[in-house]
């Protein structure tokens, strides 16, 4: 198998043959599989059960850092992995969930005696608000346990209850019988909300906003791509028609330098921002150009602003290397007193992160993809090249630091636009499963990344050969160990300019499918985590933020796994396309009343291409049918019929004109106004179909096949559609009014007219950030 430079810097364990000649056998693989949350059967799409072949057990188990060179070696890594809890003073980290009763264990040497005798000897101390409150041990006669040859017993300290939902520090020390002191240790503890007041504050109205693909929807101003005062734009022409959000792809960074990655869900970094999305014009320091340097980028913008009115692609390559320029020239004007110190606030804040993230872009621009360098001296952030790179590329380090700056404080404005334009959520992000293998998160947290695998999804009947989404994953202990700070840094920076989140592949929370390299699609495993940790953790955050949270649940998804998120006050997903019942459309008037409602999906084509069936005959060109397309146009069209059938009976569509008679823009609207029926509490309209666009921005399974995320927004005509044309449509009106007439938004609309809207943020103000404020 081949490795990527982020796997070579893997522990020494991944060099190990993943069986030997005299193998493993089955039941210790079997009891190392559900020691490490390895499923080794599943249930297939086709309702059938699936085992997972044994080699890619094996290869599974090996990259979780399990030792199967023999069966000793195995036996060795089970005992190790059931050991794993009581190694160490404390847990790395204690997540629990606000008012229930938690037990903290602490792990101590047999030798201190037990009861009362050992009770003295240890303190467990918890920070609250300024002061240290003192916890109580059990009264229960302790666990013991041989831990590598010693005898340990487990003592019991009691958590205070009332704690608010917050990241609080705990530490415990033992007495020591000697001059010495005895040992201590600081964890955090994370009481998470029992249950999002930031989807109760939804209730009691029902909300509609806009789904867009920001790069798609680009202006008169931008250089040929939708930038983030594009998306400022858009809030306040969809606050203005009764939108309360705008939901945008993923916004994540790609490479620093062209060619860039188009698809926004294979980010090199999910804790950073793409530059691609900078208003080169709105940088302060613009106004202050050398009269060269001026001319320089004034003939540069007006060279991409011509490509908006390019109807079939985006050029994305050319359009970051005329930004990438730009800011380079920006880059060198003295910026302000004031602006000078929010730059070094955002710096110090950013703390190491940023500094390895910056480093990254600076060495890959030096680098390329394809170095061996990447394989050996510059494989972490702290190895030889890397080091001595900090200093040698510090210019360069410091430039992809102030983008990030600038980045932030444009994200800032448009949210601030959104909430002014009326929008109680404003933008809602959305964040992507994971990341590329050779990216920025790969090489910086590659301590906590599994390596050898990759992220994917089985085969399923949409995708019956499964996807390979080329993904790291999580290493599900380390991950632990690490008291998951990736998971939460990476949540507040996303969080700092957002008013709600869509989590894709929410179910990747409970488990994740994980391919080994060389593997097909279809040949892979689930791993399960802690989702009360990751769930937890994520329900903090948004809460500290003030950010609604929906989790993408379609797809097969355990009913489990559904009823604890709604539980804790994540939003699910329905689909109108993929809600049925014995093969006929459900009642949207039973859907989830948590969830947010949308006719299509960003991986479908725009309701207008659906109903036409384009989706058959593109696949059917790229090859990637299963059954004969003769088929599958039956399936879709029959599909479509059902929908439009359902939609009539409800009175959702014009009843004195025959269906097949209708114009798309009426079937369209019918559509929305039936799915409407639905108690959802959020609902979306895709702003292709606002327009009437036709063409699916993502044909899954394909790759350089089909240009997936570089279809511009156009109209059902194929005429480019532009941000400033939105304000005067009369068909992006009109679904507008279907939608506030639908939910009940037209009041609202009047009042909110003589009274803004207040945003959904907690009634303390900000949270307190890792990146502060910027001024």
């Amino acid at each position: 198998m081949q490795s990527s430079a982020s796997e070579s810097a893997s522990s020494a364990d991944q060099s190990q043959p993943a069986i030997s000649p005299d193998g493993v056998l089955a039941e210790t693989l079997a009891q190392l599989a559900e020691a490490h949350g390895v499923r080794t059967r599943y249930d297939g799409f086709d309702g059938g059960e699936v085992t997972v072949p044994q080699e890619t057990l094996e290869e599974v188990l090996t990259a979780l850092g399990a030792d199967l060179s023999s069966e000793a070696a195995a036996h060795a890594s089970l005992t190790t992995k059931r050991d794993e809890q009581w190694t160490g003073l404390l847990p790395p980290v204690v997540v629990t969930t606000e008012g229930v009763e938690t037990l903290i264990p602490v792990h101590v040497p047999a030798s201190l005696g037990s009861g009362t005798a050992a009770h003295s000897r240890i303190r467990v101390e918890l920070a609250v608000d300024g002061t240290t409150r003192t916890l109580e041990a059990v009264d229960r006669a302790p666990e013991t346990r041989e831990v590598e040859g010693n005898t340990v017993q487990r003592v019991l300290f009691q958590l205070p209850t009332d704690l608010a939902p917050e990241w609080y520090q705990l530490t415990a020390t033992v007495d020591s019988d000697s001059a010495e002191a005895g040992p201590t240790q600081r964890i955090e503890v994370a009481v998470t909300p029992a249950r999002l007041t930031t989807t109760d504050r939804l209730k009691g109205q029902r909300r509609w906003g806009w789904a867009a693909q920001l790069y798609s929807v680009a202006s008169n101003r931008s250089w040929g791509v939708g930038d983030i005062n594009d998306l400022a734009a858009l809030a306040a022409i969809g606050g203005e028609q009764g939108a309360d959000y705008i939901l945008v792809n993923p916004l994540h960074a790609s490479e620093p330098v062209p060619p860039i990655e188009p698809s926004p869900y294979l980010p090199t970094t999910r804790r950073f921002f793409n530059p691609l999305y900078l208003r080169v014009a709105d940088v302060r320091e613009y106004a202050y150009l050398r009269p060269s340097d001026l001319e320089v980028v004034s003939t540069l913008a007006a060279i991409e602003r011509r490509k908006v009115l390019d109807a079939d692609t985006i050029d994305r390559d050319g359009i970051y290397a005329a930004k990438l320029k730009s800011l380079e020239l920006l880059y060198t004007v003295r910026r302000s007193p004031q602006r000078q110190q929010q730059l070094e606030r955002f710096v110090r804040d950013g703390g190491q992160h940023l500094q390895d993230f910056a480093l990254w872009c600076a060495l890959r621009e030096e680098l390329g993809v394809d170095n061996n360098l990447w394989d050996s001296d510059a494989a972490t952030p702290d190895s030889p090249y890397a080091v001595e790179a900090r200093d040698r590329l510090r210019d360069r380090v410091n430039f992809y630091i102030w983008i990030q700056w600038l980045l932030d404080n444009q994200l800032g404005v448009a949210q601030r636009a959104a909430q002014s334009a009326g929008m109680e959520i404003g933008v809602m992000h959305d964040l992507a499963v994971g990341v590329t293998k050779d990216g920025a998160d790969a090489w910086t947290l590659h301590d906590v990344l599994a390596h050898g695998v990759s992220v994917g999804a089985p085969a399923d009947m949409y995708n019956q050969q499964g996807q390979n989404w080329s993904q790291p994953p999580w290493h599900p202990q380390k991950l632990a160990q690490a008291g998951y700070k990736p998971w939460r840094e990476m949540l507040r920076t996303i969080f700092r300019h957002a008013g709600g989140i869509r989590v894709d592949h929410v179910i990747g929370l409970f488990r994740l499918w994980w391919i080994p390299e060389g593997n097909k699609a279809s040949d892979g495993a689930y791993i399960y985590y802690d989702h009360e940790a990751m769930v937890g953790i994520l329900a903090l955050e948004a809460q500290r933020a003030g950010v609604v949270v929906v989790g993408e649940d379609l797809g097969t998804v355990e009913p489990s796994a559904r009823q604890f998120l709604s539980e804790r006050g994540v939003l699910g997903t329905s689909v109108l396309w993929f809600e049925q019942e014995d093969h006929a459309p459900k009642d949207p008037r039973t859907y989830r009343t948590e969830a947010f409602a949308s006719v299509g999906t960003h991986d479908l084509p725009p309701t207008a291409g659906f109903l036409e069936g384009i989706q058959v005959d593109l696949r059917d060109e790229l090859g990637v049918l299963e059954r004969p397309v003769e088929v599958e146009r039956e399936h879709a069209q029959r599909q479509v019929t059902m929908y439009l059938e359902a939609a009539a009976d409800a009175g959702m569509l014009p009843a004195d004109i025959p269906v097949d008679d209708l114009s798309e823009q009426q079937k369209i609207e019918g559509l929305h106004r039936y799915l409407a029926q639905a108690p959802s509490l959020l609902h979306c309209v895709q702003l292709v179909d606002a327009v009437g666009e036709k063409r699916v921005q993502n044909q899954p399974g394909t790759s350089d096949e089909y240009p997936n995320w570089q279809i511009p927004l156009a109209d059902s005509d194929g005429k480019v559609v532009l941000v400033e044309s939105l304000r005067r449509s009369e068909r992006v009106a009109s679904l507008s009014k279907v939608m506030n007439d639908a939910l009940g938004s037209s009041d609202r609309l009047h009042d909110t007219a003589q009274a803004p809207k207040q945003p959904l943020t907690q009634d303390s103000g900000s949270p307190a950030h890792p990146w502060g404020a910027q001024g």
